[in-house]
């Protein structure tokens, strides 16, 4: 199968005021592509936009949250009125949560899952048809490392993210054979704000907190243009999962051999870790 040729087509992109979003954005404008683009975020879509535009580009923002289905349906009318195509799908926007499952509330756990997954379920099926009048075209959903493995304290964020793969490959089968392409994107750890901006439950303590933030300032450590350079790759590629970064194809092979040991090894490597730092932490 050729390579999926980015110039001229019209790209969709969730989450696209910052992060993984942005830099896809600016990676996916310098191959030509014109783009529609979405956030919640107002004056960081702005930015982004404002440094891409040009005289050969179209570039459109909407502003809304994805955990919002009329917002949703609105924004594929809006973008095939504005725009009257759409070849590529990034379902990128997402948010955290700190705290384990005894320790974040039943409408905390429901707002990540509206987000993260059936954010990406209700894009999926808003442009899917705009999609499907194109030539080619292909749909590109990000779930996480978190999708493929499961550490304690992400209780909603890998239900998430196990939802969003799962529904990427079924949807994949099903679109074996068609016009359309389906990705699904295993990120490790990627320099995002998406760990700082997260709220935490009720219960989880200051220290409890902290400890998280550090583990992820350890952890998130890509450069967004990397990653978004990887990812583009696969799907210029067609494909069908992208792991970024060599922490999640370690973690992906430590899930493959040690399907139901792999937390443990994991969570005495970082206490080992802490300790040669002079800390104690629980992760």
């Amino acid at each position: 199968m050729s390579r999926l040729c980015f110039a001229g087509k019209t790209a969709v992109i969730t989450g696209a005021a910052s992060g993984i979003g942005a830099a896809l954005a600016k990676a996916l404008a310098a191959k030509g592509c014109n783009l529609a683009l979405a956030d919640i975020d107002a004056d960081g879509l702005e930015n982004v936009a404002s440094e891409l535009r040009s005289n050969t580009l179209r570039i459109t923002t909407s502003v809304f949250d994805v955990g919002d289905e009329r917002a949703i349906n609105d924004f594929a009318s809006e973008v095939r009125q504005t725009h009257g195509e759409a070849h590529l799908l990034f379902n990128n926007a997402g948010v955290a949560l700190g705290g384990r499952f005894d320790q974040i509330s039943p409408e905390q756990f429901d707002w990540l899952l509206n987000i993260n997954l059936h954010g990406v379920v209700r894009m999926t099926r808003a442009f899917l048809p705009l999609i499907q009048e194109q030539s080619e075209g292909h749909i590109t959903n990000i779930s996480s490392i978190f999708g493929v493995i499961a550490p304690e304290g992400q209780t909603a964020y890998s239900a998430a993210k196990f939802g969003v793969r799962g529904f990427t490959m079924a949807l994949r089968h099903e679109l074996m054979g068609s016009s359309t392409g389906v990705t699904t994107i295993h990120p490790g750890g990627i320099a995002t704000n998406i760990a700082k901006r997260a709220p935490r439950g009720a219960d989880v303590t200051d220290a409890e907190y902290e400890a998280a933030r550090k583990v992820a300032d350890t952890a998130l450590v890509m450069p967004p243009s990397e990653a978004a350079a990887i990812i583009l790759r696969g799907v210029e590629r067609r494909k069908s999962r992208v792991f970024v970064g060599r922490d999640a194809h370690a973690l992906h092979w430590i899930e493959r051999l040690l399907p139901t040991r792999y937390w443990s090894i994991i969570k005495r490597r970082l206490k080992a870790t802490d300790s040669t730092n002079g800390e104690s932490r629980q992760v």
